[in-house]
Order: C-alpha cells, then sequence, then structure tokens
C-alpha cells in the first residue's frame, strides 16, 4: 500500500471517529436537557387574600407540572374567602340565618358594602336572630317602636329588606362606620352599640371566633 493511500485511510479513521464521538455527546446533552424541563416545577405566586380589599381573592399558587402520561396538568386553587367566613361564623354561633350566608353575601355584593355588616349588626342586635320577636324574622332591631313591630314572613324577605335599607339610609348618606352609623341607629348609645359591632367585624376580620 502506498504512502498516500496509508495517509487517506487514517483520515477517514480519524474522522468517522470524531463524527461518532460528537454525535453521542450530542445525543447525551438533548437528554439530559429533556429530563431538566419534565422534572421542573414552575409556579407562579399570587397576592393572599386581604380581608379589608373587598375585590381581593385567596390564592396560593398556579403551578404546572407534567403528569405520568405526559400531559400538563394545571393546578389552580383560588377562592373569595369572604361568603366562607359568613357561612362559619353564622353556624359557630347556631345562628338560623346559617341557610342563608350565600345570600347575606350576594346582597353585601349587590348593593355595594363590606360583607360583615348585616352579620356584625344582627349578632349586636339579636345575637344573630335568637332573640328577636317572636315570629318576625327581624334580627336587626329596625322599625322596632311603640307604633309596632317590623316584621317579615321569613328570613330571605326580612335579608332583603334590610339590605337595601342600610344602603339607603346609611351607607348612601355617607354614614359609613360604626360610630356614624350609631349616631342615627340608636342614638341613646353611650358608645356600647360601635364597641360591640367593631369587636364582631373584628371577629369575622381576623377569624378569631
Amino acid at each position: 500500500m502506498s504512502l498516500n493511500k496509508k495517509l487517506n485511510t487514517i483520515a477517514r479513521f480519524f474522522f468517522v471517529f470524531f463524527f461518532f464521538v460528537s454525535s453521542i455527546s450530542l445525543v447525551s446533552w438533548e437528554l439530559w436537557s429533556l429530563s431538566e424541563i419534565r422534572g421542573e416545577k414552575k409556579y407562579l405566586v399570587l397576592p393572599e387574600f386581604r380581608s379589608n380589599d373587598s375585590s381581593s381573592v385567596s390564592v396560593e399558587a398556579v403551578g404546572l407540572r407534567e403528569g405520568s402520561e405526559g400531559k400538563i396538568e394545571s393546578e389552580l386553587e383560588a377562592e373569595d374567602a369572604r361568603p366562607l367566613i359568613i357561612k362559619r361564623y353564622l353556624e359557630k354561633y347556631k345562628s338560623p340565618l346559617a341557610p342563608y350566608s350565600d345570600l347575606i353575601f350576594e346582597l353585601s355584593e349587590d348593593y355595594g358594602f363590606e360583607y360583615y355588616w348585616i352579620v356584625a349588626i344582627a349578632q349586636q342586635e339579636s345575637n344573630l336572630c335568637k332573640k328577636i320577636p317572636e315570629g318576625s324574622h327581624n334580627c336587626w332591631g329596625y322599625g322596632i317602636h311603640k307604633r309596632g313591630t317590623l316584621g317579615f314572613d321569613n328570613y330571605e324577605i326580612a335579608l332583603r329588606s334590610y339590605a337595601e335599607y342600610l344602603k339607603r339610609e346609611y351607607f348612601d348618606k355617607g354614614l359609613n362606620t360604626t360610630e356614624l352609623i350609631m349616631g342615627k341607629y340608636c342614638p341613646s348609645s353611650n358608645g356600647s352599640w360601635a364597641f360591640g359591632v367593631n369587636q364582631f367585624i373584628r371577629e369575622m376580620e381576623t377569624g378569631d371566633f
């Protein structure tokens, strides 16, 4: 074999060798990259619930991960805590208003005031409807005077009436704190009415009940 043929044979050998090694390295790198992507779990953390922000929601996180069959599954936990607070508060005190917790929240949203007002005032006035004129379904002590007692056929009608009353006679007139409401709602109070309502509002906002 001539010298040129030997050199060509050696050159081809090294070319094939380096091509083979490069291919193996590239395939190995691709496999490693795919394994890293599959094992990665990504999270987008969203703002936590703040009870004094009526538009906020309680959201833990949004996670993306690949399932065992190669499909991407999304995890989303988002729940407005306010309806649940109302429900648990009423159930805690065994209030007959407990079945109407969703309606209470809906009415507060519809009339544009905070979720806790209807419940906190009912707690102050009637121990959450457990001490009311018989058959009246009136848990808030409004429309009760010497001329008679304002009564309703059921709690749903009473709730709808009271929510409209609060909106019209108090919040629409700028009476939007316990102290301002007290001045019209029970002007003879020495401050204990506002103190009590504030306490019940605080219980609901902090969950300390």
